[in-house]
């Protein structure tokens, strides 16, 4: 934490006499700033002190707790509440007067952004202080992408004067779906801005890694060097997860081997069709008549009628990496009249290798599959409090750098409040950013 040396008002004692200031004490006091603090202090030697860094980066963070669209109006609250300034650091004899005018922030938000590689181990490190709170932080994971839009639309040059974004450019999502008539329908969503590809625990929906990249990087190709960096940095959480789950955006067979071959993690991914012929199934290799479709159900048909029933889902068997299915007649006690012909009545094994893209450890024809998919929506989550509660849905933001430096600060900040709230025992409000003690 900044500790500011004037007034040692940490104490877990005291927190309750603060009233709604307990949520900017709990963050300041769980994150782990300290080696920042004193780079920037380095940084800036014999200069000028008459706004101490602690002090300005101590309501920094308020802004962020107190949801302060703009720094202006963080100003004016600051200038209001004598006891938040006296908080963040600055000097109580000084009044109003000891408040930083707005280009000092502006200076100091660009010293941020030179440090972002200092901000991201400070989110490293609440990873770790999370991690330690909640032993089982990272068993299911879930990964999705945010649209964030740029301040300002798209530039007629490029010219970097401080209001175009020349680091900004176009994306795009479809969604699809099939309405309860049947019909089918579309929604396209374009626009002017970055991406947050955001990797959270689907149980605590607390962020575990991120990128921030243009709007048009692909979802796929910025969701492996996610994993791939939390499992540099976090190589407990990933030994820890069972199952990651995503949507159709990180439907990738190189994912998907990625996932089980090399971290024994189960992926729970959506699917497309990239079936182009037209076949609604296709024959399992040598099995005569066991056929499967592009989401992995598998179905064998009668020797005798020709009837076609779904196999049953009997497990996946870790040592041979197979998947079994048992004979829907013996399994669900249906009569079948070939039964005494067919070879497959005791069940096929399906080798993953079979389809990596298709036959998963988890097969998609389980209920657990299901199950599991449905913890997906945390992620969701996470981005409305994002929008909501941390300043995305509008603000004053441009150019890359800046909205990754604000992306990170707004995750760190989200991941002290939950662990300042576990270790001030108040397990049940470590998700809400705006909840007073």
């Amino acid at each position: 934490m900044a500790i500011i040396p004037q007034k040692q008002f940490f104490g877990w004692q005291e927190v309750d006499e603060l009233g709604d200031l307990e949520r900017l004490v709990l963050v300041i006091t769980a994150l782990p700033d300290e080696e920042l603090m004193k780079t920037l202090e380095r940084e800036r030697a014999n200069g000028r002190n008459e706004y101490p860094i602690r002090a300005v980066w101590n309501s920094i963070l308020a802004g962020i707790v107190y949801q302060h669209p703009s720094i202006e109006s963080l100003r004016r609250e600051l200038r209001r509440n004598a006891q938040l300034r006296e908080i963040c650091g600055f000097d109580p004899w000084r009044g109003e007067r000891a408040v930083p005018p707005a280009c000092v922030y502006t200076r100091f938000c660009r010293k941020l952004m030179v440090h972002l590689d200092e901000l991201e181990s400070i989110f490293a490190r609440l990873v770790e202080d999370a991690s330690s709170l909640l032993p089982d932080l990272g068993r299911v994971l879930a990964i999705d992408s945010k649209a964030i839009h740029s301040l300002s639309k798209r530039p007629n040059d490029e010219r970097q004067d401080g209001r175009r974004d020349t680091d900004a450019d176009f994306g795009r999502k479809e969604y699809r779906g099939r309405r309860e008539d049947g019909t089918l329908w579309q929604k396209t969503v374009i626009w002017f801005g970055y991406k947050l590809h955001l990797l959270v625990d689907a149980t605590y929906e607390l962020p575990v890694g991120f990128s921030v990249t243009k709007a048009a990087v692909a979802d796929i190709n910025e969701g492996h060097k996610v994993i791939d960096r939390l499992a540099n940095q976090q190589p407990e959480i990933i030994r820890r997860c069972e199952v990651l789950t995503a949507d159709k955006g990180y439907d990738d067979t190189d994912l998907l081997t990625k996932l089980w071959d090399e971290h024994r993690v189960k992926p729970v991914i959506d699917i497309r069709n990239m079936w182009r012929d037209g076949e609604d199934t296709r024959l399992l290799g040598d099995k005569g008549n066991v056929v499967y479709d592009y989401k992995g159900t598998v179905y064998c048909y009668c020797p005798a009628t020709g009837r076609r029933l779904e196999m049953a889902f009997g497990g996946f068997e870790k040592d041979r990496e197979t998947l079994k299915y048992r004979c829907p007649a013996m399994h669900y006690g249906i009569s079948c009249k070939g039964e005494g012909q067919c070879s497959k009545r005791g069940g096929v094994r399906i080798p993953l290798a079979e389809n990596r893209r298709i036959f998963t450890p988890l097969a998609r024809s389980s209920y657990k599959w299901e199950t599991y998919y449905k913890k997906r929506t945390a992620v969701e989550r996470v981005n409305s409090r994002l929008d909501e509660g941390y300043g995305f849905e509008k603000h004053f933001i441009r150019g890359l750098r800046k909205m990754t430096m604000r992306c990170t600060l707004a995750l760190a900040v989200m991941l002290a409040m939950a662990v300042g709230r576990i270790r001030a025992n108040q397990h049940d409000k470590m998700r809400s950013l705006v909840k007073a003690a």
